[in-house]
């Protein structure tokens, strides 16, 4: 009676952890025209409409992957989160960071790196990726 129990437990257990870390790339193509568009714009080339009152200009978020092709999401998490924090409007980017927080989860680098951070954010970075190369 306890195997099948503990069986149980570990797969209700595993499918959690992996609803935790999935990426839902509409939801952040929602959550990018909702909180980034006016600076980055529509086609996040970074000539949204409030890019000209900006200190630092947005950049070409479309052109984040390296030559060699690989997404720096560590580095793109770091941003948004404010880890890596940016002043280019008289506040740390972003400017709607207490809305990404909670709902921790995590996400991996293509190095395998695990990052904790919330889910909002793994959405959003998972359609900044889809991004890449247009």
């Amino acid at each position: 009676m306890i195997r099948p129990l503990l069986s149980a437990v570990s797969i209700g257990a595993l499918s959690m952890s992996t609803q935790a870390i999935a990426q839902d790339t509409e939801t952040g193509a929602e959550l990018y025209q909702h909180y980034c568009a006016t600076c980055h714009g529509i086609d996040a080339t970074g000539h949204g409409p409030m890019a000209g009152v900006l200190v630092i200009q947005p950049v070409d978020l479309t052109k984040l992957a390296g030559d060699d092709g690989v997404f720096p999401s560590a580095r793109v998490v770091a941003r948004i989160d404010g880890r890596d924090p940016l002043v280019s409007h008289g506040s740390p980017m972003p400017v709607y960071g207490p809305y990404f927080d909670g709902q921790d989860t995590s996400m991996k680098t293509p190095e395998g790196q695990p990052i904790l951070t919330s889910q909002p954010i793994v959405d959003l970075v998972a359609f900044l990726e889809t991004l890449q190369g247009r």
